[in-house]
């Protein structure tokens, strides 16, 4: 890719242009029109802070997602005298991008945020859509808020310097997009599986720019998650009750996501075999997880999308076919501990 390449979302809460940038330097950035710059304590080094821009460095991964960092980041934007017109950036992975998103919704109300994702997960899913959150009582993205940037910048050569677990917890959100919505995504993570492993900049950039473009899909005709947006959260009521129950930080969010798209297709029964095979095939883990089934089905119930019904799951009844249903405690176990998964057999 040799020039910028923009596409645009629109939602009622405004529009994010997307721009999809050649692999330049990363350092190149710091030396944009932002008033401030917000970075975890990896990606900081990354930054080129000759220039004298305005810096704040948080904790790296979901440990900067809590309320103390979340606070002592506003009094730093009031410290630094930032105004409704001021423009705030985030550096770094899906953590950095929700927690600082959510501060500017916040700030004043609400103020300008450009988001340049560092981290696959983050390209093609945290930083798009306007979703923000942090944690609380060990409960994921329990508070939060819908607020779109003014622009996200995605540079797929930076993945090159991620970590393989970094990297593959990414590539799990990827193939949830293909099951979800894009065939012709699905093929090319088929049939490019080694080129894909081995981080191949074009072919990564093709991945990257169909599985954004999913999500851009569905958030333009659903912002606020009232209806089709909530497909996108296929195997998330697992994962993140996962993720609370054995710790967050324990599993990435994109291996608790793998499995639970494996847990989910379990309770669904209809494509078991189909969806556990692309899993399988990028070294996912899809058999039980090590930890009490009871502690999942309790921290499910504090997940944030439950509704008076009881627990409700994504699920789907063939590729690119994906429903909201409420499922039943006793069949949710009987898919925690499935491992060959009775097929043809309906557990809701």
């Amino acid at each position: 890719m040799s020039s910028p390449q923009t596409v645009e979302l629109h939602t009622p809460g405004g529009v994010t242009r997307i721009v999809f940038e050649p692999a330049l330097p990363f350092a190149d950035l710091a030396g944009a029109a932002f008033d401030l710059i917000v970075a975890d304590s990896n990606t900081v080094a990354l930054l080129d802070r000759s220039n004298g821009n305005v810096v704040v460095v948080v904790p790296p991964g979901e440990a900067c997602k809590r309320s103390r960092v979340l606070v002592e980041l506003l009094a730093a934007f009031a410290a630094h005298r930032l105004t409704r017109d001021s423009v705030v950036a985030a550096f770094g992975g899906g953590a950095v991008t929700d927690l600082v998103a959510l501060a500017a919704s916040l700030y004043m109300r609400g103020i300008r945020v450009v988001l340049v994702p560092t981290s696959l997960l983050a390209m093609v899913d945290a930083a798009i859509g306007g979703k923000t959150g942090i944690d609380v009582g060990g409960i994921k993205n329990l508070v939060g808020s819908f607020y779109p940037a003014t622009e996200v910048r995605i540079r797929s050569g930076l993945i090159t310097s991620l970590s393989q677990r970094e990297y593959r917890s990414g590539l799990a959100e990827v193939i949830k997009a293909a099951l979800l919505a894009d065939p012709h995504l699905l093929e090319l993570l088929e049939r490019n599986r080694a080129a894909v492993l081995a981080r191949d900049d074009a072919v990564v950039a093709r991945v990257v720019r169909a599985a954004v473009q999913v999500k851009i899909d569905v958030v333009a005709r659903d912002f606020r998650e009232t209806g089709v947006r909530a497909h996108l959260n296929l195997g998330h009521t697992f994962a993140h009750a996962l993720e609370a129950a054995a710790g967050l930080g324990t599993w990435t969010h994109g291996e608790a996501v793998a499995w639970g798209i494996a847990r989910a297709m379990y309770l669904g029964c209809e494509v078991v075999s189909t969806d556990r095979r692309w899993l399988a095939a990028y070294g996912y883990a899809v058999d039980p997880a090590p930890v009490d089934p009871a502690a999942i089905v309790a921290a499910m119930q504090l997940d944030k999308k439950r509704r008076k019904g009881g627990l409700r799951f994504v699920l789907q009844t063939g590729q690119h076919t994906t429903k909201v249903h409420t499922a039943p405690e006793a069949a949710v176990l009987r898919a925690l501990q499935a491992r060959g998964g009775p097929q043809g057999e309906r557990m809701v």
